[in-house]
């Protein structure tokens, strides 16, 4: 018994060794995107921050990796996981998005904070200073019903709902 277990344990740590060899591409981005959400509108500086701090790291073209991003199988989860905020959102392409997946993803933001689905916990369990305290939650989806404001006051009120396709 004592042998397989040895054994088991030896096939372990081989597939550990191995695995590291896979490196999931990084996402960092070389300077500031033209496309970014700052282009496009005012984001004050006390929103840029709480963004940065709470929501950059997913939903960004630029990650900041904690030290543990260089052991498998935690790279390749939290390149999934990076990749699932930006196809979600991505601060650093909003101002490519129509006009109309802008105001509805602003208004989604205003609601996963609301209903405190973002950040998610599993991301502020061990970035502990990503939670959003009551302020930091009012500063943002006040500054999110500024925005749609002044974008449904731009904007004809058909541009600003999906489109059903036919």
């Amino acid at each position: 018994m004592k042998k397989i277990l040895k054994r088991i344990f030896l096939v372990f740590v081989i597939i550990f060794i191995a695995i590291q060899f896979y490196r999931p591409a990084k996402n960092i981005a070389e300077g500031n995107s033209i496309n970014d959400i700052t282009t496009k509108y005012t984001v004050p500086e006390n929103v840029q921050a709480i963004l940065k701090k709470s929501c950059y790291d997913c939903h960004s073209n630029n990650t900041a990796y904690p030290w543990y991003n260089n052991i498998q199988p935690v790279a390749s989860f939290l390149a999934n996981h990076v990749k699932e905020g930006k196809d979600e959102l991505n601060f650093s392409e909003f101002a490519t998005y129509k006009i109309g997946r802008q105001y509805r993803k602003l208004e989604e933001i205003k609601k996963e904070i609301e209903e405190n689905e973002m950040p998610l916990s599993s991301y502020t369990l061990i970035h502990t200073d990503a939670n959003l305290n009551e302020l930091q939650k009012n500063t943002i989806t006040n500054w999110v019903n500024i925005l749609r404001d002044s974008i449904k006051a731009q904007y004809p009120a058909d541009s600003l709902v999906k489109q059903k396709r036919h």
